[in-house]
């Protein structure tokens, strides 16, 4: 009964908010930067009758747990993101899936059941299961603006008494994640808490990567500033046969995606002024992307210069997310150049870029990583993840067993159970070298990890830690099967040189946030691809033209908000303590 009554009222909810909302447009795991927020008091006889079934569910308590185990077996059912990879394993029955299903049974005697969700369409996959009544137990999203229109349709279980109550319940969970994420999004007024924040065992976000068997054969070296970059591209495009012989034609000297405010990021914030202060860092933050800080229209001129001259991928619009086009072209040689996560030619293992390069091109073909953009102070600088604030973990009000989920983010927060997760059996998946370093070989079947790092199972980890923070220092640069620890190293070197971390700026709700989060990120995108490939005359039309629709969908209501939020909690400061 209580699924049905909350999916009646969560459709007509989202008849309303799909119009606002589009489709999921996300093609990079990233984080936003909003904050939390206080569900409106709804008045329609849906939502009451929905509230009456909902407080008929008796809260659980820690005395139901007898050495950390139910007398009763409990069923929970947990979010896995499906990533469509050609040849990858089960993300719903795999060895890294039996392991967890046996330890909740040791341990808490929770039976535990995968259920598959599409990663590039997510959100709108997430929205149609919430809707249904449907949705997994624990649920996993990289946007906070869904699970803030999820709770103020009263779809979301505020969290902030159960992870207090069951505190001494969870020792791994609050060790691993402690006040900083747990509290992360917990609302400075109400003290609703709607998700838990994962945690970043690496911070490391963009880098830039360029050919090195090109540079040698032209005789370049490694450019150090953007003016050595262009010149760079501009050999490539103008030595195509020197380079690729009968494949000339197919020369893409600098590459991206649709996603330029990803992807471009290292460019973007170059431009950016050094002594931004973090207020006007945050009202004009909803979103990563950066494209209503005032500098960025200056940087994304310098790419549609670059387009127009033929030094990018002409055709970089129109290929969304999880399209292979793209990797399929860098792989095959034809790509000079491209800025991507810190790590992205070493993942997959066999698959990955520099191993496809080395197979097609030859034993030198490779991408090695460069630390070219500088800004105004000569800093490469460039923002790095936060520690705190990665994938937001929230529990709809279908969710019967909030302690068993609580139990099971304790159970993959358990250090044994990160290094299992993230390296595997020994002999399998990973060896141990002498200095004990962990080495990541390249699995087959059932041990093939579809996500870096295994992410999509440690959902409370994202990044290389192992379980011990020493041993992640010592293992990194072997974490990748089939790449070059040297070039891994000199990629994790370069991708925190003069790094930026954001801060978290935590004002509560903004309400103007809530339901145009997938809107306004099509739209960003609109903005930036629509701003490159235009002829360059026509640029500032095209760019004030896109984002004048950026704002009036929403963007310019969100900064007006967080400057009314800035100014109630902070005053006149314009940085933060």
């Amino acid at each position: 009964m209580k699924k049905k009554v909350l999916s009646m009222f969560l459709a007509s909810a989202m008849a309303l908010s799909v119009v606002a909302c589009g489709s999921s447009n996300e093609g990079v795991d990233t984080q936003t930067t909003t904050n939390d927020a206080t569900p409106k008091q709804e008045t329609s006889s849906d939502t009451a009758a929905a509230t009456t079934e909902t407080s008929e569910a008796e809260p659980q308590t820690a005395s139901e747990l007898t050495d950390g185990k139910f007398a009763d077996t409990r069923k929970i059912t947990v979010e896995i993101y499906d990533r469509g990879n050609d040849g990858g394993s089960d993300p719903e029955n795999n060895m890294y899936t039996e392991y967890i299903k046996k330890g909740m049974l040791e341990e808490h005697n929770v039976e535990v059941t995968f259920k598959k969700v599409p990663r590039w369409t997510e959100v709108d996959d997430i929205n149609n299961l919430l809707a249904a009544g449907e949705a997994p137990d624990i649920c996993v999203t990289y946007s906070y603006p869904t699970v803030l229109t999820y709770a103020q349709m009263g779809g979301v279980i505020d969290l902030s008494e159960a992870i207090e109550t069951y505190k001494a319940d969870l020792p791994n969970l609050w060790g691993w994640l402690g006040d900083t994420n747990m509290l992360w999004d917990k609302d400075p007024k109400t003290g609703s808490v709607w998700a838990l924040e994962g945690k970043r065992a690496e911070q490391q976000r963009i880098v830039t990567f360029v050919r090195q068997d090109w540079l040698d054969k032209l005789g370049l070296k490694a450019p150090t500033t953007t003016q050595e970059f262009e010149d760079m591209l501009v050999a490539f495009r103008d030595n195509a046969e020197t380079l690729l012989g009968k494949d000339a034609s197919k020369m893409v000297p600098f590459s991206t995606s649709y996603d330029i405010g990803w992807r471009a990021s290292n460019i973007i914030t170059s431009f950016m002024d050094p002594k931004i202060s973090d207020k006007e860092y945050y009202i004009n933050g909803f979103d990563d992307r950066m494209v209503t800080q005032t500098s960025t229209k200056e940087a994304v001129r310098l790419l549609n210069k670059w387009y127009n001259d033929g030094l990018m991928w002409k055709d970089f619009a129109l290929y969304g997310s999880g399209d292979t086009t793209e990797d399929d072209m860098i792989k095959a040689g034809y790509v000079g150049a491209i800025q991507h996560n810190w790590d992205y030619v070493f993942r997959n293992g066999e698959d990955s870029i520099n191993a496809n390069l080395k197979r097609n091109v030859g034993e030198d073909a490779k991408f090695v990583a460069v630390d070219c953009f500088q800004n105004s102070d000569g800093k490469y600088a460039k923002w790095l993840y936060s520690s705190a604030g990665d994938r937001k973990l929230f529990f709809p009000t279908t969710n019967t067993e909030p302690l068993a989920s609580l139990l099971y983010l304790d159970f993959i927060s358990k250090p044994e159970t990160i290094k299992y997760l993230q390296a595997g059996d020994e002999g399998v998946t990973h060896e141990v070298l002498d200095s004990g370093a962990i080495q990541i070989i390249a699995a087959t079947g059932d041990a093939i990890q579809n996500s870096g790092k295994n992410i999509d199972y440690t959902i409370t980890c994202n990044g290389t830690y192992f379980g011990d923070e020493k041993l992640a220092a010592l293992s990194l640069a072997y974490g990748y099967a089939e790449a070059d620890p040297e070039l891994v190293s000199a990629a994790d070197v370069i991708s925190r040189a003069d790094g930026l971390e954001p801060k978290n700026v935590n004002v509560g709700e903004i309400a103007a946030e809530a339901g145009v989060g997938d809107t306004l990120s099509s739209k960003r995108d609109q903005v930036y691809d629509n701003a490159v490939v235009a002829a360059v005359a026509d640029f500032d039309s095209t760019w004030d033209s896109y984002i004048s629709d950026y704002l009036s969908a929403g963007g310019q209501a969100i900064m007006d908000e967080r400057a009314e939020k800035w100014a109630e909690y902070f005053g006149d400061a314009d940085m933060l303590p």
